[in-house]
């Protein structure tokens, strides 16, 4: 079977090989090396090699047998099944900024097949008439970075594929600054400080170990904090994660004695249920471009910086400290 493919503006800068593991995932490696050494994969009539790099407006010509390139079924997508709400803290055409509720997960998992956040977006997006499946070859809206399913906050995702190469590569070289705020239990030692210690992945219990001594299995982690506010028994702060490890902020300040109000993985039960906090008071709540080299096309964005309104633990959290004060008068 002959097929005939134009390369568009979401399937332009890949390698061939990988292209079409994408749009045929019956074609093996093998098959496609193969494939193309005897040149029943061309790009404008032309002999190619594996590595090509495809630009826009190339045209994709592939000699498989039926069975390997069966052409696209109708359209059945899990996301259709997402729930409707989605809470947006910033659009434009190449990006979406979400503010991602808590217990909401970013991707699929055993529990949570269907309602993810990326079905979500890819949802509305599709419902916009944005994004469709059956134009696209090889792209989908996908999220460029990822929260906790109980931690809230900004998620980014990339509409287009230029967006994603571009955000994932900031983000790579940490040209995006994204703060959190949280409640901790007690009062911090300093009013800001950036603590340093090891951390290391316990993958079968989901959880993490932190410690002061360096071995070979664990990894650096720094988590600088600023005290926004404190009345003793619980403080209000601002964290900036100089590394970006797994669970880490919860694990941090749980190892120095001041874990985040309502976890109950790194938590204090006790002052957990003596306040009423049942799902963890950590929000991803600002986020700012800081582009240190070329942007492309999301230079537009550069020094901008975006924060979610509205966030759930706050007005608990002042309403709690209110009614200490008034105790103590």
């Amino acid at each position: 079977m002959k097929k005939e493919i134009v390369i568009g503006e979401n399937d332009c800068g890949q390698r061939l090989d990988r292209f079409l593991a994408k749009v045929f995932p019956a074609l093996k490696s093998g098959i496609i090396n193969k494939a193309v050494r005897n040149k029943d994969v061309k790009i404008n009539k032309k002999r190619t090699e594996a590595a090509y790099r495809l630009k826009k407006g190339d045209l994709l010509c592939i000699y498989f047998p039926d069975s390997l390139i069966e052409p696209k079924t109708d359209f059945k997508e899990d996301f259709t099944k997402a729930g409707g709400r989605l809470k947006i803290v910033y659009e434009d055409g190449n990006i979406i900024l979400a503010d991602k509720e808590q217990g909401l997960v970013v991707h699929s998992d055993n529990e949570a097949a269907d309602d993810t956040l990326i079905n979500r977006i890819k949802k509305y997006l599709y419902l916009k008439g944005e994004y469709d499946p059956q134009r696209e070859n090889s792209f989908a809206p996908a999220l460029c970075n990822r929260i906790d399913r109980n931690t809230c906050g900004i998620v980014i995702a990339a509409k287009n594929a230029e967006a994603l190469r571009i955000l994932n590569d900031k983000i790579k070289n940490r040209e995006l600054s994204k703060k959190y705020i949280c409640i901790a239990a007690g009062e911090m030692p300093k009013r800001g400080d950036t603590l340093t210690a090891y951390l290391q992945k316990d993958s079968e219990a989901n959880r993490v170990r932190i410690t002061n001594v360096k071995n070979a299995q664990n990894l650096t982690v720094k988590t600088k904090y600023k005290v926004l506010d404190s009345f003793g028994e619980l403080s209000l702060l601002e964290i900036e994660l100089l590394t970006g490890r797994t669970h880490q902020i919860r694990a941090h300040l749980a190892y120095i004695g001041h874990p985040l109000l309502g976890d109950g993985k790194y938590g204090a039960n006790k002052v957990n249920v003596k306040y009423g906090f049942k799902g963890q008071a950590l929000c991803s709540y600002k986020l700012t471009f800081d582009f240190k080299t070329d942007g492309g096309i999301l230079n537009y964005l550069d020094k901008k910086t975006f924060q979610v309104e509205g966030i759930p633990f706050l007005d608990k959290y002042y309403s709690i400290k209110g009614q200490k004060e008034r105790t103590k008068k």
